[in-house]
């Protein structure tokens, strides 16, 4: 077997999440497709198109569904930003309340319990793994990656290999996080895999005090750039080094197409991996498009498309087992070793780590 395949299965059972094999998907109904249509939109938020592959995701939605018009609201919104605008828009029925969301593991949970979003299984759901989605069907897990750590060469000469690496005085004013860890998941996870960096694997409350702690040291120390990191500011140095999902990283390095040159490093002292989520919101001026939205997110076409962004599909073992995955693709995907010792934080210990998050953040790092 290839050994990028074995890789990627081994992850998915160390996430312990049974899968069921499925044979091709019988798709969605003539009368889901129909009414969709007649709705004639879909209204998305926080897809930026370099995000895991997002921009050829949704081309291969309206290419099969030229019917429907994809409004995208505010693609570099945050996980909480998604919540807020289904809040602020419940009477709402026009262009700014958002159909669907994609929000981080821990905020499903909560917006079910809020109230926020609708239940709805696609087709393939018998092949979504147990462990990554709501047993009634309110919110189920879509793809997954590592925090990793990108770095301009032109700048940074020699590349850090840990979060440990990060304190040292050569990494002055190079460092940056996604954005506000109070409101972007991946920000909220790059300081949990900071904790558990620093304090060999603690987990939920002890790793966010731990992280809170070390960005705390890291911003002190003149290391962390009170900027966020992208692909613009990797480019002109503002942000040399910066945090990221690894497919947001590896689809920035691509982006730059080596000017400059970047390099890809997944932390030596915490390798942390995060599964995000969809869900369909309760007051969805366009339920059936949002319907049919899943539909195609969850089909072989769809999930191929996160594998193309270079991040791991939540159907993964199924489609290896139907034999859908092309070998171009497995290519392209990054070595296996950096990946070996990956943890899965669960729902509780996330949500652990948000609440210390929103806490204490803003008193320890006076923002």
């Amino acid at each position: 077997m290839n050994i990028r395949l074995r890789h990627l299965l081994s992850l998915s059972t160390a996430m312990v999440f049974a899968s069921t094999s499925l044979a091709a998907a019988a798709g969605p109904s003539a009368e889901l497709v129909a009414a969709a249509k007649k709705e004639g939109m879909l209204t998305t938020i926080a897809l930026p198109h370099d995000w895991c592959g997002y921009g050829e995701v949704i081309a291969g939605f309206k290419k099969k569904y030229p019917d429907i018009k994809v409004n995208e609201l505010n693609p570099n919104a945050g996980s909480g930003d998604e919540i807020e605008a289904i809040k602020a828009n419940k009477g709402n029925k026009g262009p700014q309340a958002p159909d669907v969301i994609d929000v981080g593991l821990s905020f499903g949970p909560s917006a079910k319990k809020d109230g926020l979003i609708q239940p709805y299984k696609v087709s393939t759901w018998d092949s979504i793994p147990a462990t990554a989605k709501d047993a009634d069907g309110y919110w189920y897990g879509d793809y997954y990656g590592v925090l990793a750590i990108g770095v301009n060469k032109d700048i940074i000469k020699d590349v850090p290999k840990s979060f440990a690496d990060l304190t040292k005085k050569e990494y002055a004013n190079s460092v940056a996080m996604p954005g506000d860890p109070r409101t972007g998941n991946s920000s909220m996870m790059t300081v949990y895999a900071a904790g558990a960096a620093k304090t060999d694997g603690k987990k939920g409350a002890d790793a966010a005090k731990a992280g809170i702690a070390y960005m705390k040291a890291l911003k002190a120390s003149g290391n962390l750039v009170p900027v966020n990191g992208n692909a613009q500011n990797m480019a002109q140095g503002t942000t040399p080094i910066l945090f990221d999902w690894d497919y947001n990283v590896l689809a920035m390095r691509d982006k730059l197409n080596g000017n400059p040159p970047m390099d890809v490093v997944v932390p030596s002292d915490a390798v942390i991996a995060g599964v995000y989520v969809q869900a369909i919101s309760a007051y969805a001026p366009h339920p059936n498009a949002a319907k049919l939205w899943m539909e195609y997110l969850y089909s072989d076409e769809g999930q191929l498309g996160w594998l193309a962004g270079y991040c791991h599909p939540i159907r993964f073992n199924d489609l290896a087992a139907h034999k859908a995955v092309p070998q171009a693709l497995l290519a392209k995907m990054p070595s296996p070793e950096s990946y070996a010792k990956a943890v899965f934080p669960t729902l509780a210990e996330q949500s652990e780590a948000k609440a210390v998050v929103a806490a204490d953040w803003a008193k320890e790092m006076g923002q």
